[in-house]
């Protein structure tokens, strides 16, 4: 019974030690907290320096940001007509393609809506024809930046503009030339979804290829202004995407319903 007794005892008063040295070190922390200290175990060299609230940031080398910017000159023209033509393409088939799935305007002016769609399709090319010269004019409008001049970045560029053409080509095959160029806004939809290459690798493949390219192409010119201008086509298709995504699920959802009803 006494070794049991001793037992309990030893275990309690183990228990009241832990206790002791937790409140001992609350109470540390505290007084720590009071003084404008505190330590983290997660990285107490920071937290003892002062964290990043120690960095001189008047040390930093800006020179390369510097010289990127005077590479830039954004109120150039040919700059300023590549960015209008990156913009106008997107929303210029985005609302005509709306215009022609409220109206019919396009199949009853072509006579039919394939014709009205194949219409169409030449002259987004023509579009983007343009917007690709525009792209290339401004790039050569300005200087080239020496740390995009060698070539490791060349190779690279080379490496994206090849796989964003795999994805535009693909993309184009698997869709042809009515699935690619808005043919569900002209009511010629497709039996079922593409799933296949290269739609099981991600949504959008011939957009986010065509944004390789551009920034491919970019990368083997040694050109900022051609990275900066893909961003903006990046961007401009990031929005068409929001505005055509929702759109085109609610044609089909309607033609299900339909074949619901029959």
């Amino acid at each position: 019974m006494s070794a049991v007794l001793v037992t309990l005892a030893s275990s309690s008063g183990g228990l009241r030690y832990s206790e002791c040295w937790w409140h001992a070190a609350e109470r540390e922390q505290t007084v720590c907290l009071k003084h404008g200290h505190f330590m983290s175990d997660a990285n107490p060299a920071l937290d003892c320096c002062g964290g990043l609230n120690s960095v001189d940031y008047s040390q930093m080398d800006m020179s390369v940001l510097a010289e990127l910017w005077r590479l830039i000159d954004l109120p150039e023209p040919r700059f300023c007509v590549a960015v209008i033509a990156i913009i106008f393409n997107p929303f210029f088939w985005n609302v005509v393609a709306r215009w022609e799935h409220r109206t019919r305007g396009l199949t009853r002016l072509f006579g039919g809506p394939y014709v009205a769609c194949y219409a169409l399709a030449g002259l987004i090319l023509l579009l983007n024809v343009y917007r690709s010269h525009s792209i290339t004019v401004a790039m050569k409008a300005h200087p080239r930046w020496e740390p995009l001049d060698n070539a490791h970045v060349y190779y690279a560029g080379a490496a994206l503009m090849a796989l964003g053409s795999v994805f535009v080509i693909s993309s184009f095959m698997a869709l042809g030339v009515t699935g690619t160029f808005l043919g569900d806004y002209f009511g010629i939809l497709m039996d079922q979804k593409v799933t296949g290459f290269p739609f099981n690798v991600m949504e959008n493949p011939m957009y986010w290829g065509s944004t390789a390219n551009y920034l491919g192409l970019g990368l083997m010119n040694a050109s900022p202004v051609g990275v900066i201008l893909t961003a903006v086509v990046g961007l401009s298709y990031k929005v068409a995407i929001a505005y055509e995504g929702p759109f085109t699920e609610e044609i089909y959802r309607r033609r299900s319903q339909r074949c619901k009803h029959k």
